[in-house]
């Protein structure tokens, strides 16, 4: 039996590597940080917020992403939504990742055990 504490900890480097397009791919339709969280969490792709503002702050600042503050409730949010250049570089990453598990695929003997 594999010992919890290192399969996690592979799991997360593997989860590390895959925040930024599930961000990007998530963010398509305007999302505020929090619902963000939910939604990847609800998607397989458990974060936190020590995580996710940092990245996002990051991916605004290399312009994959655009940011406008809503201030119609009460409390004012900022959404973020991926931005053209985003768009593309999460299309290519896809295409990466597809090609990626395919090649794992096949060095798997085509299976997925």
């Amino acid at each position: 039996m594999i010992d919890e504490e290192l399969l996690g900890s592979h799991r997360q480097e593997l989860r590390r590597g895959t925040v930024v397009l599930a961000c990007l791919l998530a963010l398509r339709a305007p999302e505020y940080g929090y619902a963000l969280l939910k939604r990847l969490d609800a998607g397989g792709i458990p974060s936190d917020a020590n995580t996710i503002y940092p990245l996002l702050r990051r991916l605004e600042e290399r312009g994959l992403l655009e940011s406008e503050w809503n201030t119609d409730d009460s409390r004012p949010r900022k959404f973020y939504r991926t931005s053209a250049t985003g768009a593309e570089l999460a299309a290519q990453l896809m295409t990466d990742m597809t090609e990626l598990t395919t090649s794992l695929h096949a060095l798997n003997g085509g299976t997925n055990r």
